[in-house]
């Protein structure tokens, strides 16, 4: 065999009981974590932040205004997020990208322009603080700010798991495809829908609109499986594979804990709060089994963000609204990350995992069985903002017979 060369070293192979390579390496970056390094401006890790409008924003050359990557522990590789500055009575460059984009406005008011390869006529719509919308795939668009003062995006894309596939940024940003399926620049295609109809999947409250002028302050379907009185709606944008919801909280009250893998990034749109998020290793109570140190702690506010099963995921996840008003939320789970849209068996029959107590064969831990500080904790940190628990006694109880959505 050849000996070592300057430019390149010779594998070679182990002796007798010795096994091959290093044993332990650092983990390599990926094609997007070189994508955003080299777009120079900062890149936020962390299992939240409290709110977007405090990252560092460094000119940002490809869009023309000052912007920050946002890559949160449990999202990577799955899908990317990024706030951008449009500039005060100015607009951004204008994109083109083979992956998907969904777009809260965090602060301002503008316009989009949209359209594809080959069309002349330029389609426009409106936006406004906490109006939330998708950009059809591979369309020009460009955003336009209508103030005097910057207004601030925040953007959820698919171009993780695309760019680690292909590798390629030419075929992501220059590619001349037209997805006229997705768009065809009908006249109503951002006009927002009110409609509901249920999901085709688990039956849950869905609304097909590309368009929601004010997510903080729609109208939302009553929903009952995560607290009482738990309204939520999904919002099919695009015909994106980007999943997302929209969903609220009433004040005094919180969630159940329950786990699931990795993806899903809480987004506050309304009111306060916070997020415990623990391994399930550490079991169901761990503040009370002396694990404490393993529970993690995100506060938010408009506009925070949580990664509710961060690391390698399958960590139980709590929220508590600790306002006066109800906690008002979004989550972004990139494409095809939601259990319901994995890939399996087809016909394979599947249970609302989240939405099911642990001894249903779900993941959700029953109030009468969570830690005894969860429920301290909360009516404590309610009392110090001048709020009164909303959680009945009763709801600790343990029930009887058959499990009973809220009422």
């Amino acid at each position: 065999m050849p000996h070592d060369a300057a430019d390149r070293t010779h594998w070679h192979e182990p002796k007798a009981g010795e096994n091959a390579g290093h044993g332990e390496f650092k983990r390599k970056p990926l094609a997007y974590d070189l994508f955003m390094e080299d777009e120079g401006i900062p890149v936020y890790r962390g299992i939240g932040v409290s709110r977007v409008q405090e990252l560092p924003l460094k000119p940002w050359a490809r869009l023309g205004g000052r912007g920050s990557y946002i890559q949160l522990y449990g999202t990577e590789g799955l899908w990317g997020a990024y706030v951008v500055e449009v500039p005060a009575g100015g607009a951004l460059n204008i994109e083109k990208h083979i992956y998907e984009k969904v777009v809260l406005v965090v602060d301002g008011r503008g316009t989009t322009e949209v359209w594809q390869e080959g069309q002349t006529k330029k389609q426009s719509f409106e936006w406004q603080k906490f109006s939330m919308f998708s950009i059809p795939l591979n369309a020009y668009h460009r955003f336009v700010n209508a103030g005097s003062s910057p207004a601030l995006l925040l953007c959820g894309t698919t171009a993780p798991p695309l760019m680690n596939l292909l590798g390629n940024r030419r075929f992501i940003f220059e590619n001349n495809f037209v997805f006229d399926d997705r768009y065809a620049g009908g006249d109503d295609y951002f006009k927002p829908k009110d409609d509901l109809e249920p999901d085709p999947i688990r039956g849950l409250a869905m609304r097909r609109t590309n368009l929601i002028p004010d997510a903080a302050n729609c109208d939302l379907p009553l929903d009952n499986r995560r607290s009482p009185g738990y309204r939520r709606v999904e919002p099919s944008m695009a015909g994106n594979h980007f999943y997302v919801w929209l969903a609220q909280h009433e004040n005094g009250r919180y969630s159940k804990a329950h786990k699931h893998a990795s993806a899903a990034v809480l987004v506050c749109i309304k009111g306060k709060g916070y997020t415990y998020t623990w391994p399930a290793a550490y079991g169901t109570t761990p503040f009370k089994d002396g694990h404490a140190d393993k529970v993690l702690r995100q506060d938010y506010e408009p506009v925070g963000m949580v990664s509710a099963a961060p690391m390698s995921g399958d960590w139980f996840h709590q929220h508590f609204g600790i306002s006066k008003e109800p906690l008002r939320l979004t989550a972004w789970h990139g494409a095809n990350n939601q259990r319901a849209n994995k890939a399996g068996v087809p016909g394979e029959q599947l249970l609302d995992y989240g939405a099911i107590d642990l001894k249903k064969g779900g993941s959700a831990i029953p109030y009468h069985e969570e830690d005894p500080f969860i429920r301290g904790n909360f009516e404590r940190t309610l009392a110090e903002n001048g709020i009164q628990t909303r959680m009945e006694p009763s709801r600790y109880q343990k029930p009887e017979g058959e499990y009973a959505a809220f009422v």
